[in-house]
């Protein structure tokens, strides 16, 4: 008697199965990392506003009351008064290894009168090209005060 062989199927393991998804697994997780590292990031420099810092500075509040709020301004200036300035900027870039793109650029000043109360309050930033004053809706037009406000933004814009 003659034995006929059949012909063999070859079914794989169900452990050669868990091995190549694994491997599949595993290849995929590192392509998605590899893609993660590419996402951009933003950058911010300089002072960092807390949550509703400006709105508990009235008008008239001392300069001890505006340290304890805002903390150590990035630079004074004495212009007829003292005046806090807060200088920020925030970047990004899209890919990782692009340069870096300006968003936003903003310096809050607090003047002062001569008894260290609060006289005003002015959040400067780059509107259309000029500086503009967000919380009076006002672009400056005070000498003194522009000639100051116009090298900070300078400073700040690397490009």
């Amino acid at each position: 008697m003659t034995e006929m062989s059949q012909p063999s199927t070859s079914v794989p393991s169900p452990r050669r199965l868990s091995m190549r998804n694994l491997r599949a697994a595993a290849a995929m997780a590192l392509i998605c990392a590899a893609l993660a590292g590419c996402t951009g990031e933003q950058f911010q420099k300089g002072y960092i506003l807390p949550p509703n810092a400006l709105e508990q500075i009235p008008i008239g509040a001392s300069q001890d009351q505006v340290l304890i709020v805002m903390g150590t301004p990035s630079t004074v200036a004495t212009l007829n008064g003292e005046v806090f300035y807060y200088i920020s900027q925030r970047s990004e870039r899209k890919v990782a290894f692009m340069n870096q793109q300006v968003v936003d650029q903003r310096v809050i000043a607090i003047y002062f009168d001569k008894n260290r109360q609060v006289q005003r309050l002015a959040n400067y930033g780059l509107q259309d090209g000029k500086i503009f004053d967000f919380i009076s809706r006002t672009t400056p037009t005070s000498g003194q005060e522009l000639s100051y406000l116009t090298p900070l933004f300078k400073l700040l814009s690397f490009n």
